[in-house]
C-alpha cells in the first residue's frame, strides 16, 4: 500500500444549477434564449429536447426558479392531482420521453395550461414527433409545443465546462490539460462533472497536484471500470 496516499473524504458537491454556473455556446444558446424569453413564449408549452448530458436538467432547472413551476416526473402524472400542479401557474414535467408516461394524463396537463392560461415546460431525449404516442390529441398538442433543442456539447463548450468545474473546485489547471480531457472524454456536460470530481478526489488521495499524467491516469482507469 503507498502510505503517501491519503484518505478521500466523500464530500458532498451537488451541482449548482443556478443561471450564473449555466455555460452558453453554440449548443445551447437557442435553448437558453427561449428559456429567458419566458412568459414570453408563442405557446404556452414548450419542450426542452436534448440527449443525456446536454444540460437539460440544468436548462430546466432554472426555468423552474424563475416560474416558480411545480415539478413532476412524467411517470408520475398518471397518480397526481393535476389542479394542484397547476396552483403555481406553472409546471415542468420530466421525461415524457419515458415507457411510463401516461398519455392520458398528460394529455389533460396540456389541456388544463391552455385553459388556465399557465406554462409548461416539458423535458424529453426525443423530439415530441419522434415520440410513439398512441393518441393522436396528445400528439396535436405537442407538435403545437414550442420546441428547445439541445445539441451534444462542442469541444469549445465542453472545454468551457471543464475550466468551470475545477474552478468551482479550486483547483489550478492549465489550458493544456484542459485542451487535453475535452478530446478524450465523452462529449456530454455529466462525463465532464464525473471525470473533474474523478481527479480531484484522486490529486487529493496522492497529495500531487491536477497534471495531464494523472488526468491520464484517471482516464485510463474510469475506461477500465467501464469495460
Amino acid at each position: 500500500m503507498n502510505e503517501s496516499r491519503q484518505l478521500a473524504l466523500e464530500l458532498p458537491h451537488p451541482p449548482a444549477l443556478t443561471r450564473a454556473d449555466f455555460v452558453v455556446g453554440a449548443a445551447n444558446q437557442a435553448a437558453v434564449a427561449m428559456i429567458e424569453r419566458y412568459p414570453d413564449w408563442p405557446n404556452r408549452v414548450a419542450v426542452l429536447v436534448g440527449p443525456p448530458g446536454s444540460g437539460k436538467t440544468h436548462l430546466a432547472a432554472i426555468w423552474r426558479e424563475t416560474s416558480h413551476a411545480t415539478e413532476i416526473a412524467a411517470r408520475d402524472l398518471g397518480g397526481a392531482d393535476l389542479g394542484t400542479l397547476m396552483a403555481s401557474g406553472a409546471v415542468l414535467v420530466e421525461d415524457i420521453h419515458a415507457p411510463e408516461t401516461d398519455q392520458t394524463a398528460l394529455f389533460h396537463l396540456i389541456n388544463l395550461v391552455r385553459e388556465s392560461e399557465a406554462h409548461a415546460l416539458l423535458t424529453s431525449r426525443s423530439r415530441p414527433v419522434e415520440l410513439a404516442f398512441d393518441l393522436p390529441d396528445l400528439r396535436s398538442r405537442l407538435r403545437a409545443a414550442v420546441p428547445v433543442e439541445l445539441d451534444a456539447p462542442d469541444d469549445a463548450l465542453l472545454a468551457q465546462v471543464i475550466v468551470k468545474l475545477f474552478a468551482d473546485r479550486q483547483l489550478p489547471v492549465d489550458a493544456s490539460l484542459v485542451d487535453y480531457l475535452s478530446r478524450r472524454i465523452e462529449r456530454s456536460l455529466q462525463a465532464a462533472g464525473e471525470v473533474v470530481a474523478a481527479l480531484d478526489a484522486e490529486a487529493l488521495a496522492a497529495a500531487r497536484p491536477v497534471t495531464r499524467q494523472l488526468a491520464a491516469q484517471v482516464l485510463a482507469r474510469l475506461a477500465g471500470e467501464e469495460s
